[in-house]
């Protein structure tokens, strides 16, 4: 899934749950169980963390403008806002671990990113993950689903 799906699945689980160490672990939850559909990645085994980082940067910043949208066409609260906040943080953590195991070196974070593939489908890289719309189909309905619960 792309970073803006989990930010947005989060979001919702967030405006629903009120507890914060519950909101905290469901969400993690939530991004292996997102993770085991088919998706499509973005960034490939060539992809440089320069490259990267763009690419990151606006599938988070898509994700966050639509959080912010949302808060404020539904004249939401301020606790929330910081739930649906906490939500997206901790549904986006397992890639952000991912990421700076496969492109930090963070040694200490391996069994972590082998859980996180292991959760996948289909191998990394393979061309039932490329980035088309068939594999995104998934992104596209899920998101869809979130923003309609944010919304009511």
């Amino acid at each position: 899934m792309i970073l803006a799906t989990h930010a947005l699945t989060g979001a919702a689980l967030g405006k629903y749950v009120g507890k914060t160490w519950i909101l905290i672990l469901l969400s993690i939850i939530l991004h292996y169980a997102l993770d085991t559909f088919r998706h499509g990645e973005y960034l490939d085994r060539h992809s440089k963390t320069k490259e990267a980082a763009w690419k990151v940067a606006i599938d988070v910043g898509a994700g966050a403008i639509l959080i912010f949208i949302i808060f404020f066409s539904a004249k939401l609260s301020l606790p929330v806002l910081r739930n649906m906040l906490i939500g997206a943080f901790f549904s986006m953590l397992p890639d952000l671990l991912t990421f700076l195991y496969w492109k930090g070196g963070v040694k200490f974070l391996k069994k972590p990113f082998e859980f996180h593939a292991w959760v996948h489908p289909y191998p990394p890289f393979s061309k039932e993950r490329d980035w088309n719309l068939r594999n995104a189909r998934n992104d596209i309905i899920i998101s869809a689903v979130a923003i309609i619960l944010l919304l009511f």
